[in-house]
């Protein structure tokens, strides 16, 4: 989130690598916690590199198993240093992406970045 500079009334939005960083460090703490996780990623600005001020961050996990509780939120987001979103696949539901979703699979496969484990290919 922007943080205010020292006692001046200037808002500061982080840099994108401080951004980058701390979703690294996530992603490797939410992986280490739970032997489900594929892979955890972002995509989006961050990931093509033209992230600027008020860009949130895009985030995308793969997981083993459908676990309901990822997706209301077990996996706070809210301490990194911008706005993020994050979205859960399990491994059927990535999958089908290349079918259900086929622009956005193209996306993923164009721009993202692996922060941690690796992607499994959808085929």
């Amino acid at each position: 989130m922007p943080v205010r500079s020292l006692n001046s009334s200037v808002m500061r939005w982080p840099s994108p690598e401080t951004v980058l960083a701390a979703a690294r460090e996530w992603a490797e703490r939410v992986a280490s916690g739970d032997p489900a996780v594929i892979a955890v990623g972002c995509f989006g600005s961050y990931a093509r590199g033209d992230a600027g001020v008020g860009s949130d961050l895009d985030l995308i996990a793969i997981v083993a198993a459908d676990a309901p509780a990822r997706r209301d939120g077990v996996w706070a987001v809210e301490h990194l240093p911008t706005p993020a979103e994050l979205i859960v696949y399990t491994m059927d539901e990535w999958r089908e992406l290349r079918v259900n979703s086929p622009r956005f699979y193209q996306t993923l496969g164009r721009e993202a970045r692996w922060l941690c484990g690796a992607p499994p290919t959808a085929g």
